[in-house]
């Protein structure tokens, strides 16, 4: 009996086999050669509604959004990190309109557990720091607007690095300094003023 299993066992196995041989020794049939679509257009560059790095300048970036009429809003980026490499906060500048007193605005946005009553600090190259008061808070941070006057734009231009300066809610004894560098601010600054039509 176990011979015959044996034997039945050998023969679907050679079955099996034989079907494979089988398979592989039939001639291929020709492939159909592939039709390929219509190339569609596809449109260059950033659309209306896009965002887009513009230029890089350094430690700057040039963030930019594809306005409907195809020009771009422009603004000047950083990101901030602590001494440990974490991301902590981010610097905004945009280009003002001339006549009013302050040359240029950013936003900085810093972690929601910041002390807000505590206001944020700028200074550069180790001058007296600037004050400048928390305007909301959302999930994604909270929000200080800056005003730089042209004798802030001067000095950035000519540091080396700005010092931004925050306390957290959690440990009000204690500061986040965060080092702003002003590498490529120069070119950067202009590049900005003559996108938003100002140079």
């Amino acid at each position: 009996m176990t011979n015959v299993l044996r034997i039945i066992g050998f023969g679907l196995a050679l079955g099996f086999s034989g079907t494979a041989f089988a398979q592989t020794d039939t001639p291929a049939e020709p492939e159909t050669p592939a039709v390929e679509a219509p190339a569609e257009d596809v449109p260059s560059g950033p659309q209306p509604g896009d965002t887009f790095v513009g230029a890089t300048f350094s430690d700057w970036e040039l963030r930019c959004l594809r306005l409907e009429n195809g020009s771009d809003r422009c603004q000047m980026y950083q990101l901030l990190r602590d001494g440990t490499g974490t991301s902590v906060a981010e610097v905004s500048i945009f280009a003002i309109p001339p006549g009013g007193p302050a040359e240029a605005g950013a936003s900085v946005i810093t972690p929601l557990e910041t002390l807000l009553t505590a206001d944020l600090r700028v200074s550069v190259d180790g001058d007296k720091a600037r004050v400048y008061p928390y305007s909301f808070c959302t999930a994604d941070g909270c929000v200080a607007r800056l005003g730089f006057t042209p004798e802030e734009i001067t000095s950035f231009k000519r540091g080396v690095a700005a010092m931004v300066t925050l306390v957290p809610a959690l440990a009000p004894d204690q500061t986040v300094d965060l080092t702003m560098s002003l590498s490529g601010f120069t070119a950067a600054y202009e590049d900005l003023r003559t996108r938003s039509g100002l140079n």
